[in-house]
């Protein structure tokens, strides 16, 4: 059944009303609740369904301004559950609003299921899932009229604003609970749009990366515009730095226009995104798998401090785990283990994206080894289906069992900021300990699965009441490079003691003394060890920049059964530059160049939950949460 989008009243305020419009007839609808507002955009009203689309008239004729929103509607249809529609904007032709920089010809604005309007939050994760962008949000907290009015829109840019409840509603409550504010004269043209020629709005570079999302498969040279990049400079000796301003070189597949190596990126881009097609994978899914397939080469520590901007923490860092993990499924696994890896694999990534990567890199290569490379992939994937490991979220039933086995109680959103234990001092497991204790019973249930110890998630319940009391010490490992910013982050941890390698050091002299490492490592781990075992909550400061370092600590947390989360910098290798270089304590260039080349950060499921912090030292992500996404 196609449905008519209601017309969205004007706030009382609004002065682009006109006599024809309709106004709000109050805002008790609005006043006490949380509202969102976001950007009124100038396009047409579109609705899709899994099976038709039309603008706001439901008996829309064709248009050329139709045409790539119907090929958009084509590669997400299939996504869209029956009895669900998405309404939005469709901006491909210029209306009296002419935009340069846009993301995607098509913002959602809500998501319906039959007569009832989805909370916003939720239409913005089934949105972006599609490959779909929303409105710019430009204030959202409960209803305040003053703070609205005096929100301040360039009108020569911006259309206006729409008000709309977080919380969800039913059509007929539509007027109560959603209004615009529109610009005064608003339509600034003298015919309407659709009689005159068809006159494109400008996208923007990510627009290339929205496109991918939603299926579409953009040239290499688009991506990498996406992400600041490009592929015009072959990284000699000479030139200019990896990943400078506006240049990617050394490590990538596309070293320039026309050669062998771009051929061999666009086949990999391309192969993937088949791949991923059949597997059913869309939104940020879809796009770390073909990221990852483009950038497969280049290094971890750099790639994903690298994508921070472009794409946000989370993001990121998938994309450089997929980059890092794939090579894995290249070679052979004892078959009597494998299951066990697949499922430590899949706490870490998605193993569905993982495998159409790792086939992918290998497109265009005839060689023995690409042959027996692709055989192993063909394997593993084989296994892993076999396992039930290849959905986007196969632990997730485990995942939810045991949460409702814990009464609900969990570690809050990425980017909420750690909570080490509450005060330090350890506890009962309610309070400040929740977290811990949640993250550290999924932890071990992880692990448990993956030996085959356990299969449900009632066993799983019953495995984890050792930890339930929270009676554990905490162990937060710093990791990333000089000037990253470990020391700052640990001072903010509440803790019963620090361990920094760098006060060691400065006891015997000089901080940037690296002769007796030895005796300073043996010295911190021994401090450790004692602190660990008096509880509560103890950081290890140093650089911790591989696992062999890593695994010394761990062993010191493994024999004092504490629970242990590593906090991992990513901050891009300019930013290191330049902190360095005006720290009173700084470190030789050439030593910070060695710990670069060093850098291997901590996949997740290395530790029993990961925190992954931005160059403005907040958590911005984090792995091993119970309450949490897959990993």
């Amino acid at each position: 059944m196609r449905v008519h989008y209601p017309r969205t009243p004007h706030l009382p305020w609004s002065p682009g009303a006109s006599s024809d419009d309709v106004r709000a007839g109050g805002l008790s609808g609005l006043v006490g609740r949380e509202v969102v507002v976001t950007e009124k955009l100038d396009g047409e009203n579109t609705t899709l369904y899994p099976d038709g689309l039309h603008a706001r008239s439901l008996d829309s004729a064709h248009h050329p301004s139709r045409a790539w929103v119907k090929a958009l509607h084509g590669r997400i249809a299939r996504f869209i559950p029956p009895g669900r529609r998405v309404c939005g904007e469709n901006l491909y032709a210029r209306h009296s609003v002419g935009y340069e920089d846009l993301e995607s010809w098509f913002y959602a604005f809500s998501v319906w299921d039959g007569d009832h309007c989805l909370d916003w939050d939720p239409t913005v994760r089934f949105v972006r899932g599609l490959g779909l962008p929303v409105p710019r949000v430009l204030w959202r907290g409960v209803f305040d009229e003053r703070a609205l009015r005096a929100l301040r829109l360039d009108t020569a840019r911006q259309e206006g604003y729409v008000v709309r409840t977080v919380e969800g509603f039913r059509r007929e409550e539509f007027a109560y609970r959603v209004a615009k504010w529109v610009r005064a004269g608003h339509v600034a043209t003298d015919g309407h749009w659709m009689f005159a020629p068809v006159v494109e709005n400008g996208l923007s570079p990510a627009a290339a990366l929205w496109e991918v999302r939603s299926g579409a498969v953009p040239g290499v040279p688009s991506l990498l515009a996406a992400l600041g990049m490009t592929a015009d400079d072959p990284g000699e000796p000479g030139g200019a730095e990896p990943f400078a301003a506006g240049n990617v070189t050394a490590g990538l597949d596309v070293a320039g226009p026309g050669g062998a190596d771009a051929e061999r990126a666009e086949a990999a881009v391309a192969d993937v995104s088949a791949r991923l097609g059949l597997l059913g994978r869309t939104g940020d899914a879809r796009l770390a798998g073909v990221l990852a397939a483009l950038l497969h080469d280049v290094g971890r520590a750099r790639l994903a401090p690298r994508l921070v901007a472009p794409l946000g923490m989370p993001l990121a860092r998938r994309v450089a785990d997929l980059a890092g993990l794939h090579a894995i499924l290249h070679r052979p696994f004892p078959d009597e283990e494998r299951r066990g890896g697949l499922v430590r694999l899949a706490a870490a990534a998605d193993l569905g994206v993982l495998h159409a990567v790792a086939a992918a890199v290998l497109a265009g290569c005839g060689d023995g080894d690409a042959v027996a490379a692709r055989e192993q992939v063909d394997w593993s994937e084989l296994h892993a289906e076999e396992a039930g490991l290849l959905g986007e979220a196969p632990l997730e039933p485990l995942r939810a069992g045991l949460r409702l086995a814990l009464g609900g109680q969990g570690s809050g959103a990425a980017g909420d900021g750690p909570a080490p234990g509450g005060d330090g001092s350890g506890g009962d497991g309610s309070g400040g300990d929740a977290p811990d204790v949640a993250d550290r019973c999924w932890a071990e249930t992880r692990e448990a699965y993956a030996l085959g110890r356990i299969a449900t998630a009632a066993e799983a319940s019953a495995l984890t009441w050792r930890w339930r009391s929270g009676g554990f010490p905490r162990l937060v490992v710093m990791v990333g490079p000089s000037g990253s910013g470990k020391s700052t982050f640990a001072r903010n941890i509440p803790s019963t003691g620090v361990v920094s390698l760098d006060d060691l050091r400065q006891a015997r002299g000089s901080r940037s003394d690296q002769r007796a490492n030895p005796e300073v490592l043996r010295e911190g781990l021994h401090r450790l060890d004692t602190l660990l075992s008096g509880g509560g909550t103890v950081v290890w400061d140093a650089t911790a920049l591989n696992a062999a370092q890593r695994s010394l600590v761990h062993a010191v947390a493994r024999r004092r059964d504490a629970l242990t989360t590593h906090a991992v910098m990513l901050v891009p290798e300019e930013t290191l530059t330049r902190r360095n270089a005006g720290r009173a304590d700084r470190v030789p260039p050439e030593v910070l160049s060695a710990q670069l080349r060093r850098f291997s950060p901590p996949y997740p499921g290395e530790a029993h939950r990961t925190w992954y912090i931005g160059p403005e030292g907040d958590v911005r992500d984090v792995a091993g949460a119970l309450d949490g996404g897959e990993g």
